[in-house]
């Protein structure tokens, strides 16, 4: 397996933690990532749901990196995860810094290295057309 293909299995088991708080300790969540603001159990659950699909495409990419629109729906997964994450710091004041730089780190680098590995990928293809 190549070492993108670790790195997503890596994130894919550390949103499964994400996802068990969501769903059976909403008190961590909060903690964790909503840390400014409150948060029911409905909240939990749903943002549970949501990363349990992350998760799922982490780890089915992982395995499929060569299947580019797998590969594309995960690297925008990561996008979009951080524009909510960017959105709820900047606009709706729910998250500090401090979370926001945690979940930055995994998503920027995800992001940056789906992207050069996505261009090398094309590249190649580009070589022997």
């Amino acid at each position: 397996m190549k070492a993108l293909g670790w790195w997503l299995l890596l994130v894919g088991s550390l949103r499964l933690a994400s996802v068990w708080f969501g769903f059976f300790d909403i008190w961590a969540l909060r903690l964790a990532v909503f840390s400014s603001t409150t948060m029911t159990e409905v909240h939990g659950r749903t943002f549970g749901v949501w990363t349990l699909l992350t998760c799922t495409l982490c780890v089915l990419c992982a395995f499929n990196l060569e299947n580019r629109p797998l590969y594309l729906a995960t690297l925008l997964s990561f996008v979009y995860a951080f524009g909510h994450f960017l959105s709820e710091y900047l606009i709706y004041k729910t998250m500090s810094a401090s979370n926001l730089t945690t979940v930055g780190i995994f998503a920027g680098t995800s992001i940056a290295w789906m992207l050069l590995q996505w261009n090398a990928h094309g590249r190649v293809h580009q070589k022997h057309s």
